[in-house]
């Protein structure tokens, strides 16, 4: 669902993108994340089903905290801004809930109700 062809703004947003205000998680679709800690490259991240108003770069072979992983670098379709990355492929049988998913860095985004 990285790009739905909709445009949503802030105004209708549960997660926006800091440097924009382009929304990532509109309301109508909101799916909040795991309360489980991520860790991202740039400090603590959260982990979503899915976003809107992304793009998604190919996919590579990451050694993460949690193993091998294959996943694509997402980025704001307005500011191009890299947030985070999608799950494409886990290695290990313990992580395989991950696929398909996104993740998305706090350094990235404003919160609009009220989770830590």
């Amino acid at each position: 669902m990285e790009n739905t062809g909709q445009k949503y703004q802030w105004s209708s947003a549960v997660v926006a993108v800091s440097w924009c205000g382009d929304a990532l998680l509109p309301r109508d679709l909101e799916n909040l994340p795991s309360l489980q800690s991520f860790q991202g490259s740039q400090g603590r991240a959260y982990l979503f089903n899915s976003v809107v108003n992304v793009g998604c770069g190919p996919a590579e072979e990451r050694v993460l905290l949690t193993g091998l992983h294959a996943v694509a670098d997402i980025y704001c379709e307005n500011c191009k801004t890299t947030l985070g990355w999608k799950y494409e492929h886990a290695f290990e049988s313990s992580q395989k809930y991950k696929e398909g998913k996104f993740i998305i860095e706090l350094a990235h985004m404003i919160k609009d109700n009220g989770w830590d």
